[in-house]
């Protein structure tokens, strides 16, 4: 096993990569695996991890534990998401892994342990799910003990609406500035999605494909241009 993260903390930088400056590694010593501290994104460190540092391609890639779920409409944003995806786009199956630690950081105790576990066991039985090539796993872990977890479901994306999103500021020289967050609206949660699990206590695996294409809309247009000639 070979580690290769991020030096710091890259929240919502998506799918971004330094392609305009260069990236440095520097090898953490004393850890039991192999283990590199990118300056870059998430994707950078799937590229340089796997073109740079693995003498072969590797296996699989794990993405995460991210602190903080990756569930709904914030997989667009994430790192966690972005560094799975890249990993597919270099030929190497791929998961994210996210543990539903509530905001700010210092409200509660993140649970590592559970979703470690649940991890190990998505791993051990990814060759059973025959994915094709363009599809990851996205595993959010609700925050609670082992002993609490009731268990996984299959999940799809859900939808998740924010409200808020700026909060403009002044600083002392009297220039604005803007802090982009936001608090979620009370949009509701359908049934069958990730964000439903985590909030009923279940771990969400979710089947992501890295080709948008909207099949449905597009084999409509493709019949409407038919029916137009």
């Amino acid at each position: 096993m070979i580690v290769v993260a991020p030096e710091g903390d890259r929240s919502g930088v998506a799918h971004a990569l330094s392609i305009h400056h260069p990236v440095r590694l520097r090898e953490i010593r004393d850890r039991g695996v192999r283990t590199y501290s990118c300056s870059g994104t998430p994707a950078d460190c799937v590229v340089v991890g796997t073109y740079e540092i693995c003498e072969a391609p590797p296996d699989l890639v794990v993405s995460g534990i991210n602190r903080g779920a990756n569930a709904g409409d914030d997989i667009t944003y994430s790192g966690t998401i972005a560094a799975a995806n890249e990993a597919l786009l270099v030929g190497v199956p791929s998961i994210a892994v996210s543990l539903a630690v509530s905001w700010p950081i210092a409200t509660e105790a993140p649970c590592w342990e559970t979703a470690a576990a649940c991890a190990r066991d998505l791993v051990r039985s990814i060759d059973a799910f025959a994915l094709p090539p363009t599809t990851l796993l996205n595993l959010n872990v609700p925050n609670l003990a082992s002993a609490e977890l009731r268990g996984v479901r299959w999940t799809k994306q859900a939808r998740k609406r924010y409200r808020d999103r700026t909060d403009r500021r002044v600083d002392p020289r009297g220039e604005t500035y803007v802090w982009i967050w936001g608090s979620l609206t009370d949009l509701p949660i359908e049934a069958g999605t990730d964000l439903a699990a985590l909030r009923d206590g279940f771990a969400s695996i979710t089947p992501i494909s890295i080709d948008r294409t909207d099949e449905v809309t597009l084999r409509r247009l493709r019949e409407e241009d038919q029916e137009r000639v």
